[in-house]
């Protein structure tokens, strides 16, 4: 227990500033309500109409391919790192099918971006 004390000390500090910044902000900061800081904010766009307006389909699509190449950093960085342990533990040809097995279904998952046209971002 006593290896995780300066960690707990770290994060009581970072903790303490945190919350003296935000309450200095409060007492020390001006406080003017003008019209464009009571507005809703709508991603750049003027808050006109509607709160019901449809989103083009681009911006899910967008989303969902992040995901997915984000999934593969996540998985793909720790493996690299603990290869050679792995290899040791593990037979290699095993733990590299393993791997190719994982690159290849998200190299699928890339064709099939990029036959829909999901990487034409100029396109109507």
């Amino acid at each position: 227990m006593k290896e995780y004390l300066p960690i707990l000390i770290v994060f009581i500090f970072v903790a303490g500033f945190a919350v003296t910044n935000v309450i200095l902000a409060y007492l020390i900061g001006q406080h003017k309500n003008t019209r464009a800081k009571l507005m809703p904010y709508e991603c750049g766009m003027d808050p006109v109409g509607t709160a019901r307006q449809r989103f083009s389909v681009k911006f899910y699509l967008v989303a969902m391919l992040f995901i997915l190449f984000d999934i593969e950093a996540i998985f793909l960085v720790p493996w690299a790192v603990v290869f050679k342990d792995l290899i040791y533990k593990l037979s290699k040809p095993f733990v590299f099918i393993e791997m190719m097995i994982f690159i290849a279904v998200l190299f699928i998952g890339y064709i099939y971006s990029w036959r829909k046209g999901l990487f034409e971002w100029n396109r109507a």
